[in-house]
């Protein structure tokens, strides 16, 4: 007989066994996450770029902006450099002493220290790129 709800359980005779209790069953589901106001689904622009979405070529294009620009200043620092040269050799008759001291001395120096500031700014493009990219993903 079910037991009611409002009546108390019957108890078994003295001597008898008591009835076998249902058997417990867990029913369980997938694991759940809390989400409170203060979870947010995290923002990944490596996802973007890694996806190729138009965000993330934004990204990409904006890297490639900046180094073309130190680039460019570069090649600019360089022409203003290396330009003025035939001038002066033509300015100064018989001064083969002169060229090929001019080039052989005075040009390599800035002509490395312009490589190493260039290399030096594009590296440094770079850091920044990632940890823009690094911040925005935490």
């Amino acid at each position: 007989m079910p037991h009611d709800p409002g009546q108390a359980p019957e108890r078994p005779a003295p001597g008898r066994p008591a009835p076998a209790a249902p058997t417990r069953v867990t029913v369980t589901g997938p694991p759940r996450r809390h989400r409170g106001p203060a979870h947010r689904t995290a923002y990944r622009p490596r996802t973007e770029i890694h996806e190729q979405t138009t965000l993330g070529h934004t990204y990409v294009r904006s890297l490639m902006r900046t180094q073309l620009r130190s680039a460019l200043t570069v090649f600019a620092v360089l022409v203003a450099i290396v330009l003025p040269l035939p001038l002066v050799f033509a300015a100064v008759p018989h001064g083969r002493a002169l060229e090929w001291t001019v080039l052989g001395f005075c040009l390599y120096p800035p002509l490395v220290l312009l490589a190493r500031w260039q290399v030096r700014r594009a590296e440094r493009h770079e850091r920044d790129f990632v940890r823009l990219v690094e911040d925005q993903d935490r």
